[in-house]
């Protein structure tokens, strides 16, 4: 036997909500008294999803990095500018079989790409060379 009765109970679980109190029999026929909090989605998500300190804190305090690496980027990039406007002069480069003439610029930024490029296929092959053995289903 299941019945409903609306009422509003006396130590509320948050300010604003209501109960509905249902009352029914178990199997030795003893009512039972359960509730069940009547609130609007958007008023259990406030009160359930609110940030915490701690939270709030570390979403601040991510936004703070965040706006200091867009700002010391552009000071990089700032600077690479200031350099590069500064260094236009000419050089001898001496090749293996040959020289020639390049702007500095150019020569600096060629050694910058072709270092970062050697970093990266350096950093692949001892990640290959020192990676975890595979486990189970290979045949060795």
């Amino acid at each position: 036997m299941l019945s409903k009765t609306r009422s509003a109970p006396a130590d509320s679980p948050a300010p604003g909500m209501t109960g509905d109190t249902i009352t029914r029999s178990v199997s030795n026929e003893s009512p039972v008294a359960a509730t069940e909090p009547d609130v609007a989605p958007a008023r259990r998500s406030a009160t359930i999803d609110r940030e915490t300190r701690r939270e709030r804190s570390r979403r601040r305090a991510h936004r703070s990095r965040l706006h200091a690496y867009a700002i010391l980027t552009v000071a990089l990039v700032a600077f690479l500018i200031a350099l590069a406007a500064s260094n236009t002069a000419h050089v001898k480069v001496n090749w293996v079989f040959g020289t020639s003439h390049v702007s500095l610029v150019w020569l600096v930024l060629f050694a910058a790409i072709l270092g970062w490029l050697l970093g990266l296929v350096a950093t692949a092959a001892f990640h290959w060379r020192t990676r975890a053995p595979r486990r189970g289903g290979g045949t060795s």
